[in-house]
């Protein structure tokens, strides 16, 4: 199962920003599980989304070819909770990127009210067998669910597109699944 903690970017500017937005429904288990009587996202949840966004926003810009992990958050300040009926919008804008990683600034906003700051810094994965779990048709797959392709402007003032190496990963995948699928 895949935990995705936004539900579709509403801006997507390559290297730069990108604001992308969560619904929260009192349908979702974990917003029972926080604190049963006062039903609310929990706030590293917050930070997960704003570092979901963030690290779309990273892998994004290397074309997909630098891995990164939520590697710490050194800072991060929760105004007021958000709980069922609410939307987040995140925003996330990086501050810098590295050999190592990358850095970015974040917020969580609930209408007008700032509902969340963070700093949160990225790292990126070398290490072959750790690359391996970041498959690039799942990149591409969140990319389009979250219609970062739809909104997302690249560099250089032109639509977003998915880079040349994701598209022939997920032909790849899609050619392993349809002859595992014959074989069967």
């Amino acid at each position: 199962m895949r935990w995705y903690w936004i539900d579709q970017f509403i801006e997507f500017e390559s290297g730069r920003r990108a604001k992308a937005v969560k619904n929260i429904s009192l349908a979702e288990d974990h917003i029972h599980d926080h604190f049963s009587l006062h039903p609310m996202i929990p706030h590293s949840l917050v930070i997960e989304g704003m570092a979901q966004t963030g690290g779309l926003l990273v892998c994004e810009h290397s074309g997909f070819t630098k891995k990164v992990v939520l590697a710490k958050v050194p800072r991060a300040v929760f105004h007021c909770e958000a709980v069922p009926g609410d939307t987040l919008v995140y925003t996330t804008v990086i501050e810098s990127l590295g050999e190592e990683g990358a850095k970015i600034s974040a917020t969580s906003h609930l209408g007008e009210t700032l509902q969340a700051e963070a700093e949160i810094v990225f790292a990126y994965l070398n290490h072959p067998e750790l690359g391996a779990l970041f498959s690039p048709e799942t990149f591409l797959h969140m990319m389009r669910l979250m219609g970062a392709f739809r909104v997302g402007r690249a560099a250089d003032g032109g639509p977003l597109r998915p880079p040349a190496e994701l598209l022939a990963a997920e032909r790849q995948y899609a050619l392993r699944k349809w002859e595992e699928a014959k074989k069967s």
